[in-house]
């Protein structure tokens, strides 16, 4: 055991299921060359053995992508891929219904990247992608986690430099107030 983070929280979880909301999978190899970058995160969890990747939903995928096979990988490691046009004009309650039998009782990690939304909403981002989820869209997500084993999450690429109306920052604090409100114990109603 060598005491890095990633070796403790496997000791005290194992691995875990994954709910991302994003443009992107962020499972490349590598990325401008280099191999910890914001679009490889989740190949190195796998190589590391941190997710049950057969409990992995990546939901709203979309755009031109960094490599040709950007959804290739996630899918032979059998993670569930929801594309965005997958998800237009309808709620995403039922979805998430199917998610929560998927992800069962083990362990879950919410991470939601807010390009996941469309730049309608969520502006305020490196990589925004038009097609995108909407913000009802995304609340579905996170309060169609409530009952799952959620053991820690993020929300991440808010950029305050393109976020000129603070409408992405305020879209983002809300939906990290959403992810504490489906916190195991935590009883809030919206």
């Amino acid at each position: 055991m060598n005491g890095s983070p990633s070796l403790s929280r496997l000791d005290k979880h194992g691995p875990v299921g994954l709910v991302h909301v994003d443009a992107h999978s962020d499972t490349n190899d590598l990325m401008f060359g280099e191999r910890v970058t914001h679009g490889t995160p989740f190949r190195r969890a796998v190589e590391e053995g941190l997710l049950d990747c057969k409990r992995v939903v990546q939901i709203g995928l979309r755009g031109p992508g960094y490599t040709a096979n950007d959804f290739d990988w996630p899918e032979k490691q059998g993670f569930r891929l929801v594309m965005a046009h997958e998800c237009w004009h309808k709620s995403l309650e039922p979805l998430m219904a199917e998610v929560r039998q998927q992800m069962g009782n083990g362990p879950v990690y919410i991470s939601f990247d807010i390009d996941g939304l469309d730049p309608a909403f969520a502006p305020g981002t490196g990589t925004p992608e038009v097609g995108g989820l909407t913000v009802m869209q995304g609340l579905e997500i996170v309060r169609g986690c409530r009952g799952m084993n959620i053991v820690g999450g993020d929300l991440v690429e808010v950029s305050p430099p393109y976020d000129t109306t603070g409408t992405t920052a305020l879209t983002g604090a809300n939906l990290l107030f959403e992810m504490l409100c489906v916190l195991p114990g935590v009883h809030y109603s919206s």
